[in-house]
């Protein structure tokens, strides 16, 4: 990867997507006959998936269809080795090829193949292994090794049950078993994930890369700016406001990142922030946006389908948590301006209300998918409709009309920004099957509980380490996925509410990716700004940090959606958390002070009324020491 020097940020829209995925993955964009053509399949394959939300297509068959598209298309997009992004090499065409043979073959015979789950022929043997193989190459590609070795050792546990030591021992299971499950049937491969992808997933994708040929990026960060450019913080919350408008239709923490970093980089140095400091709150901001509604990320609509709940209700559940962690990151702001004494940057805007009255319609993003929600619309049907809204109302403008070449774009990015995602649910319905098949969910869960002593604090502290430690090396949807079936039935058992268990999973899969030692926000940011990666990666943390314990919040409450009930005071622990993360109060705070602030703010926070007045004392306490010492002389 080769980093912008310092100063030298990207200049086009072409150089911030190859930032973005000189992390997220390496793609291809071939010209000439080549290139249409898989812009050709990529329009087609965003145009089967709106047509299927209005059609009647059996659940096996549209997975199917979804998979092998997919599949198709990673490998003639994805290079296979370092110097094979040029051009297409025999062997994609091959692997591309063999895609369309082994899920062909379900759509063919499908009347006979979905009874024969339990004794499959020689064919059902060939193709779902050929299937299984080409999913873990595509995962090779397409997401990375890390995937691909976890993948593998699920494979490999499902065969080598009979030989490994108690608990983790269980029957052993063939060939023939094994590729019944996870091919044949909605257990595997075309369980949960792979449904979720072909439906919410893709339609989402679809419908922010309508927003984006709209103009509706350049119009949120204009009006970030607008809307706070006038104060001395502004530049900070600038730079925040405008990765909450842009991430939601984006659904990437590391895109939004680059893409507001880009332009609001500057004036975060003129404001007095350094390289670490800037990265680390653009990366915060960047990453908060996959947690906001009205667009969560992937891992939402999983919580959605599992639990058999409307999306709407993941969506009530994220507000309060929402609203949390951007408070967190505006109060490290303000702290930061007294601390650092940040210097007020002009930034020349429009009027916030002309450029409102101007461009009103680009802000339906934020609206029409919960209203029409609320008035009954399932969220696959809403989202089809606002795609169709958001198509409509750009031609009130004549520079935000999706004329026919954009409509084009739009709709080849949408397929083209899933392709990975649906790669990563594919694999992770591999460790789904080998789960379900094993019983390797009860036995873990329990393993947890145990190690845990029953005790529920200490169970969701373990389970945030696992969930870093996975995050490390795993996207967010895999990390939740594989979370979910094995850390959420642990909580679940100690009385945690179903939602409020897979909020918390989904809370921490999603912060894992500003965590170091490998967070790709922070190293992303980093590489923008020219900074130290993981001083960058420290300074995320900081802002984010007090954001770490919202998800705790809404799990030991005993109603799970009870955060409504305890938010004056969980918003006054954030604050007092954040003045002691910044070492900052009424002026700079001492080690003591601050460890005093942090653990007051953590009393605060957690939800029963007991603790709160102990929490007072010790603010008090700091605060009467800070106002009554004397300030320290100043040099000559």
């Amino acid at each position: 990867m080769t980093e912008p020097p310092a100063g030298q940020l990207p200049k086009s829209a072409e150089e911030v997507e190859e930032l973005v995925e000189s992390f997220e993955g390496k793609t291809r964009h071939l010209p000439g006959l080549i290139g249409r053509f898989i812009t050709a399949v990529l329009v087609v394959m965003s145009l089967y998936h709106l047509w299927a939300t209005t059609a009647t297509v059996v659940t096996q068959i549209h997975r199917t269809i979804h998979l092998l598209f997919v599949l198709f298309l990673t490998f003639l997009v994805y290079p296979g080795w370092k110097g094979a992004a040029r051009r297409i090499h025999p062997t994609d065409v091959i692997l591309s090829l063999a895609s369309v043979a082994a899920l062909g073959y379900v759509i063919v015979d499908f009347e006979g193949f979905i009874y024969r789950a339990v004794v499959p022929n020689t064919l059902d043997l060939v193709f779902g292994v050929l299937t299984i193989l080409l999913i873990l190459e595509a995962t090779r590609r397409s997401v990375g090794n890390a995937l691909l070795i976890v993948v593998g050792g699920f494979i490999l546990y499902a065969f080598a049950g009979p030989w490994l030591p108690a608990p983790w021992t269980h029957r052993g299971y063939d060939l023939s078993r094994l590729v019944g499950q996870l091919y044949m049937t909605l257990e595997g491969i075309f369980g949960v994930p792979i449904a979720v992808s072909s439906t919410f997933i893709i339609l989402f994708t679809i419908y922010g890369a309508f927003l984006d040929q709209s103009g509706a990026g350049k119009f949120f960060v204009d009006l970030a700016f607008a809307l706070t450019g006038r104060r001395r913080t502004g530049a900070g919350q600038a730079v925040t406001v405008a990765s909450f408008l842009l991430g939601g239709p984006s659904g990437s923490g590391v895109a939004t990142t680059v893409t507001v970093g880009a332009i609001a980089y500057p004036l975060l140095q003129k404001a007095g922030y350094d390289r670490e400091s800037a990265g680390g709150l653009l990366s915060a901001g960047g990453i908060g946006a996959v947690i906001s509604p009205p667009i969560l990320g992937a891992a939402a609509f999983l919580i959605a389908e599992i639990l058999k709940i409307t999306y709407l209700q993941v969506l009530v559940m994220a507000i309060i948590p929402t609203i949390l962690y951007y408070l967190s990151i505006f109060l490290m702001i303000e702290l930061d301006a007294r601390r650092f004494a940040l210097r007020f940057v002009e930034i020349k805007t429009q009027n916030p209300w002309m450029l409102t009255r101007q461009y009103w319609y680009l802000l339906s993003s934020l609206i029409v998918i919960p209203a029409f929600m609320v008035v009954g619309f399932t969220a696959i049907t809403a989202v089809f409709y606002s795609t169709l809204v958001a198509w409509a109302a750009s031609y009130i403008r004549r520079d935000t009309a999706l004329r026919p070449h954009k409509v084009i774009t739009a709709l080849a990015n949408g397929s083209r920004q899933v392709l990975n995602i649906a790669v990563t649910t594919a694999a992770a319905g591999i460790i789904v099957g080998v789960v379900n098949l094993t019983g390797l969910g009860l036995k873990l869960s329990d393993i947890i509980i145990g190690f845990a002593g029953g005790n529920l604090i200490l169970t969701l502290v373990y389970a945030a380490i696992a969930l870093w430690i996975l995050g490390l090396a795993l996207p967010i949807t895999a990390t939740y996925i594989i979370a979910a079936v094995i850390v959420a039935p642990a909580l679940i058992k100690l009385n945690v509410s179903e939602l409020a268990a897979h909020m918390f999973i989904f809370y921490y899969a999603v912060l894992s990716e500003v965590s170091p030692p490998v967070g790709l926000s922070p190293m992303a940011a980093a590489a923008l700004t020219g900074g130290n990666p993981f001083k960058t990666m420290m300074m995320a943390w900081k802002y984010t940090l007090p954001a770490f314990v919202v998800p705790f919040m809404f799990t030991v409450h005993p109603d799970g959606m009870g955060l409504l009930k305890v938010f004056i005071t969980s918003v006054i622990g954030l604050a007092t958390m954040a003045a002691g993360i910044n070492g900052w109060l009424f002026r700079k705070a001492s080690l003591v002070e601050r460890v005093l602030l942090v653990v007051a703010g953590i009393l605060f926070i957690y939800p029963t009324t007991s603790p709160d007045f102990i929490a007072a004392l010790m603010v008090a306490g700091v605060a009467a020491f800070q106002t009554l010492r004397k300030p320290a002389p100043q040099p000559q």
